[in-house]
């Protein structure tokens, strides 16, 4: 009965746990979307930034809660616009003080030439406040510094009676704070997502690749290539051979040679190599490439040939993927029926990142490529950081994306924007009016690889509707990508 309940327990951690990680690998894969990111940031930081000001405001006579309206205004456009026009934290201090200065200017004047009498002595004038407004918006324009929070804290020092020059300081102080906040998470979170959030960047270096059809050894070159990006990274070729089919082949070898026939060969005749399994011989020549690609590129490479067994192709490609430590299979194109064939549909169903490679000329290097995307997403990420890994420091890289209307472009600028900022590379982005399609059969000969999504996170009907971009390309002219991105963080102790 106790050992019932303890495997129960066992049963019910083991399930939460598993839980916990699917949900964590969605909040990162959710997260990686930069807006997403952004819009994150803005719920946690803005409200930390005005709590801690309410705080010290509390300390301190001089500081009035009237100025916090502009400092939480102008905390929201640092934030939520990082990369924007007035994403500048010396415009944002400089701005905020300078509209206070000149709405404290605008009191004391108003007060002197229309009431004479004291500023904390009359009502706000009509005049005063224009003669705020003129003043801030002529001294912020003519020291380049437009912030548009600046009109508030000019008009707050007519309202708020700013009789003293502290209203000033304060604001200066209290928008330093802001602005110190922001330096920090822009430097320690934003400008270094790609770090600590886009696995792209840093995962996907052990490739696993199963050598199949003609291309399989350009396929290998390629995942090759993606591992030596990174300094752990190791590529494993797999072959899966059917163990009963060979020992009935080897059966039947034997029996003919016993019976006086020998297998022909372009030497004359021969008998079947004695100890050596049908195994062995793959793994001998598996060997043979691995030695091949580890002179070329420089990157561990190591050989594996299961049996299948019973399991279907895709099971013992991903059973294999999990037993060598791969976070990546990058496998040859297979079609069946002028589509994707079954085992390339499984193991994009399968919770690896896959990436399908399609080759056009055995080609075993790809300086340029292009990256078609549909939004700012992991997918995107990774493709993008394929196709920058693949070019190096001296390689072409361009991402493009494809709109209907000119009224699009803004949106798809600010879109390929916010997807390429976090890499290093220097990457081409292209907002062509035209269908994909079009597109491609146009531009493909100019890049040595075109990556695109398998677009496995689409609906049912959504695909049925519209296939994936894949499935509706063109022969293009040059080597294609299919990636798919499922992984989870894998350890490797």
């Amino acid at each position: 009965m106790l050992d019932g309940v303890r495997g129960t327990l066992a049963a019910l951690c083991s399930r939460a746990r598993r839980l916990e990680r699917r949900e964590i690998h969605e909040f990162r894969r959710w997260i990686e979307n930069t807006r997403n990111l952004v819009h994150l940031s803005v719920l946690l930081f803005v409200p930390l930034v005005i709590a801690g000001v309410t705080a010290i405001s509390n300390l301190s006579a001089e500081l009035s809660f009237l100025l916090f309206p502009p400092l939480a205004s102008g905390a929201y456009l640092l934030f939520a616009h990082p990369t924007g026009q007035y994403a500048s934290p010396g415009r944002f201090v400089a701005g905020l003080t300078l509209g206070a200065l000149c709405g404290w200017l605008a009191l004391r004047l108003s007060a002197a030439l229309l009431y004479h009498a004291p500023p904390s002595q009359h009502r706000v004038h009509a005049a005063g406040t224009a003669l705020a407004m003129f003043l801030t918006g002529a001294t912020t324009w003519g020291f380049d510094i437009e912030e548009p929070a600046a009109y508030s804290t000019a008009l707050l020092a007519l309202v708020g009676d700013a009789t003293d020059v502290s209203y000033v300081i304060s604001i200066a102080a209290s928008s330093a704070l802001v602005a110190g906040v922001f330096v920090l998470w822009h430097r320690a979170v934003y400008a270094d997502r790609a770090r600590y959030l886009y696995r792209s960047t840093k995962g996907d270096d052990h490739v696993l690749v199963p050598m199949r059809g003609e291309h399989s050894d350009t396929t290998a070159m390629l995942g090759a290539r993606l591992a030596a990006a990174h300094d752990a990274g190791k590529v494993v070729l797999l072959d899966i051979v059917d163990e009963s089919e060979a020992d009935d082949t080897e059966a039947a070898q034997r029996t003919a040679t016993d019976g006086g026939d020998h297998l022909a060969t372009d030497g004359g005749t021969t008998e079947a190599m004695e100890g050596e399994s049908s195994a062995a011989a793959v793994a001998t020549g598996l060997e043979d490439r691995a030695t091949a690609i580890e002179t070329t590129v420089g990157v561990p490479c190591e050989v594996a040939v299961v049996d299948s067994g019973a399991e279907s192709l895709a099971a013992a490609v991903l059973r294999t993927a999990r037993e060598s430590n791969c976070d990546l299979i990058a496998t040859p194109y297979e079609e069946s029926d002028g589509a994707a064939a079954p085992y390339i549909r499984s193991l994009f169903r399968t919770d690896m990142d896959v990436l399908v490679h399609r080759s056009a000329d055995g080609r075993t290097d790809w300086e340029r490529s292009l990256v078609p995307v549909r939004s700012v997403s992991d997918v995107a990420h990774s493709m993008l950081g394929f196709a920058c890994r693949l070019a190096g420091s001296a390689g072409e890289v361009a991402v493009c994306h494809c709109i209907d209307s000119s009224a699009d472009r803004r949106h798809a600028e600010e879109m390929l924007a916010d997807l390429v900022e976090p890499f290093t590379n220097r990457i081409e982005t292209r907002i062509p009016q035209t269908s994909i399609e079009s597109f491609l059969e146009t531009v493909a000969p100019q890049y040595d690889l075109v990556l695109v999504g398998a677009s496995t996170d689409r609906s049912n009907v959504s695909r049925l509707l519209s296939p994936a971009t894949f499935e509706r390309l063109p022969e293009i002219d040059c080597d294609l990508a299919i990636v798919d991105r499922r992984s989870r963080p894998l350890s490797r102790e």
